[in-house]
C-alpha cells in the first residue's frame, strides 16, 4: 500500500524560491498566479457592468469577468465571461490592460469589446445587469474591485484610439482587487 503524499515546504535544488515538496517522490507543486480574463464592453456610448451576486463582494458592482478556464485562450475566456454573467455576446477589439494583483497572485487581462447587440440579462453569477452612460456610472463605493475603476479609468483614456499599447498597473500592495 502507498505511503501517503507529504509535503513539506522547502527550496529545491536548482531553485530559489521555497515550495511544497512531496517528501516522497520529490514533486514540486508550483503554486502559480490565476489568471482572470474580463472586458469593459460598450454598446454605443454605455458600458456594460453586473451586480454580483457572488462573494466576493456580492451586491458591488462590476466588469464581466472571472478565471481563465484551462485550454481555453484569454479572448475565449473573456466571450465565455461575458456569456455567462450578463448573457452578452461581444466582438474583442484588443486587449486593453494588464493588472497585477500580487497580494492574490492574480493577473488581469481585461480587454476592450463591444457589444453585438444590446440584449443583456443577469448570468447565475449576477444579480442584475446594466448598460451605464458614462456620467451614470454607479459611485466608487459601489463599484467591487479597485481594478474595474483602473478598467474604465484606462477605456476612457483610450476610447477614441484605434491601436494602443495596452495599459498595465499593479496594485502594489494596496487591498481590494
Amino acid at each position: 500500500m502507498p505511503s501517503e503524499i507529504q509535503f513539506t515546504r522547502r527550496i529545491p535544488a536548482d531553485d530559489d524560491i521555497e515550495r511544497a515538496v512531496c517528501d516522497r517522490c520529490g514533486f514540486v507543486d508550483y503554486e502559480n498566479p490565476k489568471i482572470v480574463v474580463g472586458s469593459v464592453a460598450t454598446w454605443e456610448d454605455r458600458v456594460l457592468l453586473c451586480r454580483r451576486a457572488i462573494e466576493p463582494r456580492a451586491g458591488y458592482w462590476t466588469l464581466p469577468a472571472g478565471y481563465l478556464e484551462r485550454n481555453e485562450s484569454p479572448e475565449n475566456g473573456a466571450l465565455r465571461e461575458a456569456w455567462e454573467e450578463a448573457r452578452a455576446r461581444l466582438a474583442i477589439d484588443q486587449l486593453l490592460a494588464t493588472y497585477a494583483i500580487t497580494r492574490i497572485s492574480q493577473v488581469q487581462l481585461i480587454y476592450r469589446a463591444r457589444l453585438i447587440d444590446p440584449a443583456v440579462a443577469a448570468g447565475p453569477e449576477s444579480r442584475e445587469v446594466r448598460l451605464f452612460s458614462w456620467d451614470r456610472l454607479p459611485a466608487i463605493d459601489q463599484i467591487a474591485f479597485p481594478s474595474v475603476n483602473w478598467a474604465l479609468e484606462d477605456f476612457r483614456a483610450k476610447a477614441l484610439e484605434a491601436g494602443f499599447a495596452p495599459r498595465s498597473r499593479a496594485d502594489a500592495g494596496q487591498s481590494g482587487i
